[in-house]
């Protein structure tokens, strides 16, 4: 077989295409296949499909192609134009390429795929060969296109969070579909316009659809769901994780104000162990355990604002709502009583919005999926030193969390 047959077939070409020569350049280690079509071929107009006559070519160009023995398979040719009536000269899409991409389909699916698979441009780029702006632009390319594909669904469940995007004050705020572990919206900020943009992204029958939305206790938060989603009170859900960790910070200020008070009194009994109050039950290790248990048999106060906290979680296991707003007003009466301030004011913001804690017991979700991504998020940008430009921040979240249909057909 001919070497122009082969990569005829290779490439998939059919009339009138055709591969004329196949070049070696073993000094740039490259394989140069030009491709050719015969004179007076018709192509039809990319904007109505009617068959014209070619007019003449644009300057020759040249695509990137998957490699051949570990050379870089480079096609070169010239693309038709045609004037049609209706929308003037144009010119023709070639069988090979997408429109303005300088790779050809084959090697841009095989690059989404390996960007995919190292998480990073710069992991890619040396494996492919190829440019960090190259990369970018086929990465680029690929969440635009699967933007235009994205078909509407219902997202019965949401989840809402914030993602610090630089040092200092800077957030982005996300929409997560929690069955599909995906991000669907993205905006700067984390006030209520934020979410607000974000919920926009949803059409006006899947927001009649969302059932439940998982999110912290911010204020902006909930006034943006109020004012987009029918019914909203009973659809929010102060995620689990956020609420907990109110708690353990009480705890940790609990442990704080009374270590300054021992410190000064010659007991350093609390010194070092900051992360056993941290953590539940089940996550201690053997040598905390015991530290935990020794500092609960000599009465401390933080030892007891532990075993509040860690009675706090039994909320999430209640049957119902009903069941768990009696459990919490139980809980929440034995720590009024106490004299852990910090542990009171957590109680008091969660009985503020009690509504939306006990609503776990009827949707059943959480925002784990987000902080699932948010680590993904940040394990990506943490390979590439950070992203300096927000907007590829943007669009790297949407290439790798957005669930997208990446490929190129």
């Amino acid at each position: 077989m001919q070497d122009t047959e082969l990569y005829r077939q290779i490439l998939g070409l059919v009339e009138p295409w055709s591969v004329t020569s196949v070049t070696l350049d073993a000094a740039a280690q490259e394989i140069v296949v030009r491709v050719e079509h015969p004179p007076r071929t018709q192509f039809p107009c990319p904007k109505c499909g009617t068959q014209l006559a070619c007019r003449d070519h644009e300057r020759e160009r040249r695509w990137r192609h998957l490699d051949s023995c570990q050379f870089k398979t480079i096609l070169v040719g010239w693309v038709p134009r045609v004037e049609c009536p209706e929308h003037g000269v144009q010119a023709v899409e070639v069988p090979w390429a997408q429109k303005s991409s300088r790779f050809t389909i084959l090697f841009e699916r095989f690059a989404i795929d390996v960007l995919l698979a190292t998480q990073t441009v710069q992991g890619a780029i040396s494996l492919l060969r190829i440019g960090w702006g190259q990369a970018w632009r086929i990465l680029e390319r690929a969440v635009a296109r699967g933007q235009l594909r994205k078909r509407e669904q219902p997202c019965p469940y949401l989840g809402s969070d914030e993602k610090s995007f630089a040092k200092g004050q800077s957030y982005v705020t996300l929409l997560y579909d929690l069955n599909r572990s995906t991000v669907e919206a993205l905006a700067d900020g984390n006030d209520a316009a934020s979410a607000e943009a974000c919920f926009a992204v949803l059409s006006a029958d899947q927001r009649q659809a969302v059932k439940a939305i998982a999110m912290d206790m911010s204020a902006a938060f909930v006034k943006a769901t109020r004012e987009t989603f029918p019914l909203a009170d009973t659809k929010i859900v102060h995620d689990r994780f956020h609420v907990m960790q109110l708690a353990s910070k009480a705890v940790d200020a609990v442990r704080r104000q009374e270590h300054r008070r021992l410190k000064r009194e010659g007991d350093d009994s609390l010194k070092g162990t900051k992360y056993v109050w941290l953590r539940s039950q089940e996550r201690l290790s053997a040598d905390q355990q015991q530290v935990l248990e020794s500092r609960f048999a000599a009465g401390l106060e933080t030892a007891r604002a532990w075993g509040y906290k860690e009675l706090l979680r039994e909320l999430w296991d209640q049957p119902d709502e009903a069941g768990a707003r009696r459990w919490f007003t139980s809980w929440y009466r034995r720590v009024a009583r106490t004299k852990l301030t910090p542990l009171k004011r957590v109680a008091k913001t969660i009985k503020e919005r009690l509504e939306h804690v006990v609503s776990f017991c009827t949707h059943r979700i959480t925002n784990a999926v987000a902080e699932g991504i948010n680590s993904k998020i940040q394990s990506i940008k943490r390979r590439v030193c950070g992203f300096r430009n927000r907007e590829n921040h943007k669009t790297a979240i949407h290439f790798y969390c957005g669930g997208l249909d990446l490929h190129p057909r």
